[in-house]
């Protein structure tokens, strides 16, 4: 394959043309014929068994054609990926396909570029590092967010009170018919959290697990999630499945820890794990925050030709399937309930929330690939490689190319360089420390 006529339209689009010749073309439409042969029927030869002149003769000399051209399509794109030397992002568009009488191929494909990015000065930054103290209220917050995450459910005799933990299915319908964001299963809602309009929660205390009740409710006038249910009367129909067992440290048995799936035997080591893992926490949380400031300030200083579309659709994608994979597991519901319940806010205010943060996600990478660049920073398949294997063995994957196919290869080499880029950048930082306040301790928890 011969890669020729690069040509740059502007700073953010560009076209290449890649060639395939004769002999690539000819072997590619005989692979197109061992592969369609089996099911060929001609007169006077078993099914599957005709030659090809015989097939062609029949059909017409490019009955082949189009399957080998499909075929060449992809490997043709990723030789010139490799070799026309241009920056490209997202996936290309064909605007020319032409096969001359000879049988030499040529496709012609745009793309579109990564934008220019003029770095600011990244060499002699400033990031603040703030010290911190762990005390009781830190490693009584982890004690309970362990002891909600393996807490047992069980059928208590008794009925639902304000301050418990529901597990509950509901509908919500509109003049008997269902509205959405209204619905949810497995959802686990605090009674008493405020998370529902008025009346909602306060229905369930005094019901039953197991029991479904009928909520008849009035959405506020002042309803901005979904204006057409501000001032409408509704009807919930909820199912308390089950009420989840609640203890707190000082009153926490060996047997409630066994019942929970911990390992600790003692409540004491209970308490030790927790402050450890507050305090990883804490430092990994510093350590995020460093990062941050570091590529706040370079992105702040930098100069885009433009943030590229696709790179932001991609990280929305991305994002958007992580969330909705939450919302199904832990909260038993879609993205809109979650966003709408949770967030309190319409899925339009999410979208342009998202995507401002999306845009600003670019723009880092954008800089960690300009840094790279600039002090020769590479991530080879082989670091690539050797870093799955060991990842694929400390997460469960059965191989690296598992792993690599669930993450990503190219999201993956990201990752990686990113790593690669702050710890040079890190050694070119002044490092301030600074007392810990009262907002990153609660960030800390």
């Amino acid at each position: 394959m011969l890669v020729k006529n690069v040509e740059k339209k502007d700073s953010k689009t560009a076209s290449f043309q890649v060639e395939v010749d004769a002999n690539e073309f000819d072997k590619a439409v005989t692979e197109a014929f061992n592969k369609n042969k089996s099911s060929i029927s001609i007169p006077g030869f078993r099914k599957g068994k005709a030659p090809r002149a015989v097939v062609e003769g029949m059909y017409g000399s490019d009955v082949f054609y189009q399957d080998a051209i499909d075929a060449l399509l992809a490997p043709a794109y990723e030789h010139g990926y490799d070799n026309c030397g241009l920056r490209i992002i997202g996936k290309p568009a064909v605007s020319n396909m032409d096969l001359s009488d000879d049988k030499v191929l040529t496709f012609t494909f745009d793309v579109e570029l990564y934008p220019e990015v003029t770095l600011g000065e990244y060499k002699n930054l400033s990031a603040a590092k703030e010290t911190f103290v762990i005390t009781e209220e830190d490693v009584d917050g982890q004690i309970n967010g362990v002891r909600k995450r393996n807490g047992r459910v069980i059928d208590l005799e008794r009925e639902a009170q304000m301050g418990d933990t529901a597990d509950i299915d509901f509908v919500g319908t509109l003049d008997g018919v269902a509205f959405d964001g209204g619905s949810a299963e497995g959802y686990q809602l605090k009674i008493g959290s405020n998370t529902f309009i008025d009346g909602f929660e306060e229905g369930l205390i005094g019901v039953m697990p197991g029991d479904t009740v009928d909520l008849n409710l009035t959405f506020p006038e002042s309803y901005s999630r979904n204006q057409d249910l501000a001032g409408q009367a509704v009807v919930f129909t909820v199912t308390v499945q089950n009420i989840l067992e609640s203890t707190d440290y000082e009153n926490v048995t060996p047997e409630q820890l066994e019942l929970m799936g911990l390992e600790y035997k003692t409540k004491e080591a209970l308490w030790d794990a927790a402050r450890k893992s507050v305090e990883e926490e804490a430092e990994n949380n510093y350590q995020t925050n460093i990062n941050n400031a570091i590529l706040d300030q370079l992105v702040s200083d930098s100069q885009f030709t433009s943030v590229p579309q696709p790179l932001v659709d991609e990280e929305v994608q991305n994002y958007n399937e992580y969330m909705e994979a939450i919302c199904v597991s832990f909260y038993g519901c879609d993205l809109e309930t979650f966003v709408t319940t949770y967030y309190q806010m319409t899925m339009d205010e999410y979208n342009a929330q998202l995507t401002e943060m999306a845009q600003e996600t670019v723009k880092q990478y954008l800089v960690i690939e300009a840094v790279a660049r600039q002090e020769g920073i590479e991530i080879t398949d082989e670091d690539i490689n050797k870093k799955a294997e060991e990842e694929a063995k400390e997460y469960g994957y059965d191989s690296a190319e598992a792993l690599l196919d669930e993450v990503g290869k190219t999201t993956y080499r990201m990752y990686m360089l990113q790593d690669d880029v702050m710890a040079k950048l890190k050694t070119m930082t002044n490092v301030e420390t600074v007392e810990e306040t009262e907002e990153s301790s609660t960030t800390a928890q």
